[in-house]
């Protein structure tokens, strides 16, 4: 029996302008400025130093309206319970790596 090796590359991730982000995201461009501002979102530098954003920050854009929706906190206190969040899905991941398997 043969296998056959098939060799898969990952697409590059897309990255969006300002402007473009902000019309996916269904947002205001001064509402995705003000996050960078606060560090709720991390952009790339683009071509001439404009900020660019990865596909990946509109799931991270969306968690912080239904946060910011969901609880009382302004959108600077969002930034620390972002941060936990990605502390507690590490551990989860670190969790289900050390766990044996069906015994």
């Amino acid at each position: 029996m043969t296998l056959a090796i098939v060799h898969t590359t990952r697409p590059a991730a897309r990255v969006r302008s300002l402007e473009a982000f902000a019309a996916a995201a269904g947002v205001h461009p001064r509402l995705v400025a003000r996050f960078v501002a606060l560090g709720l979102l991390d952009p790339v530098p683009g071509p001439g130093g404009a900020p660019e954003f990865p596909d990946a920050q509109l799931a991270r854009l969306a968690r912080i309206r239904r946060l910011h929706a969901e609880l009382p906190l302004n959108y600077a206190a969002l930034g620390v319970v972002l941060d936990l969040l990605a502390r507690i899905e590490e551990l989860e991941a670190q969790l289900r790596h050390e766990q044996p398997g069906p015994i």
